[in-house]
């Protein structure tokens, strides 16, 4: 039960969209986990960032990279909210899960100009020359030495600077998705990642400590929280680190 777990401490449980699965499978999980992120306004605080960054009138496209990309949601709606205000970017996902990305192309129109990378940022898959990192829902993915070294290549890679949107591990969150996803219309995958999502999710003292690790000053990185269950981790540089 919800009231017996102690959300004090990270755990490491394994969620059933991580293993082995159709693409059909994935698919359908990360169509559904697409409306979840609309219900609960999970990119606003990324398009806040990049509302920041374009105000400024960057004399060139701003390259938005999306690390983790999987569906492609995020993009997306970024590419709408651009258009909307006049504003172009070049938007690129990356992702190591090749269904992802089909997934992600075949749910993109024909007419965006959004691309998608299949490969590791790391070696070099679409990170190069980025102004912008984003990075939303994935890091409780990984273990914390891969989201310290995540941390410390955005940090070094994007010029602007980078932002991380993640769930954060509380007890009312956990209790209210327990309750709201049990429905037959989702996809049998939703409920038990999602709490164990919840369960492998931070507090803000996790991101203070990765943060450290990953040498950044605590002063350089903002740690807020956004309604609903999220924390989101912003590190903005300097106006002059812009490419010209």
């Amino acid at each position: 039960m919800p009231d017996r777990i102690d959300f004090s401490q990270r755990v490491d449980i394994p969620e059933y969209m991580d293993g082995p699965c159709s693409y059909e499978d994935l698919r359908r999980c990360l169509q559904d986990l697409a409306v979840v992120n609309r219900i609960t306004r999970a990119h606003l605080p990324i398009l806040e960032f990049l509302e920041e960054q374009v105000q400024s009138k960057p004399p060139r496209p701003l390259r938005v990279v999306d690390f983790g990309c999987g569906y492609g949601d995020m993009l997306r709606r970024i590419e709408r909210w651009a258009a909307g205000r006049g504003v172009v970017l070049d938007l690129v996902g990356v992702d190591v899960n090749q269904n992802a990305i089909r997934a992600a192309r075949e749910a993109t129109p024909a007419s965006s100009r959004i691309v998608w990378i299949h490969g590791d940022v790391y070696a070099g898959a679409g990170g190069d020359k980025a102004d912008v990192i984003a990075v939303s829902g994935v890091l409780h993915h990984l273990a914390e030495p891969e989201i310290v070294r995540f941390l410390r290549w955005a940090d070094q890679t994007a010029r602007l600077g980078w932002v991380a949107v993640d769930l954060h591990r509380m007890p009312v969150p956990y209790r209210i998705f327990n309750l709201l996803m049990r429905g037959p219309w989702w996809h049998p995958f939703i409920h038990y990642d999602g709490l164990a999502s919840i369960r492998r999710a931070f507090l803000v003292e996790d991101w203070q400590r990765m943060c450290a690790a990953a040498g950044l000053c605590a002063e350089d990185v903002a740690i807020r929280h956004h309604r609903p269950a999220r924390l989101c981790v912003e590190r903005r540089k300097a106006a002059h680190a812009q490419r010209t």
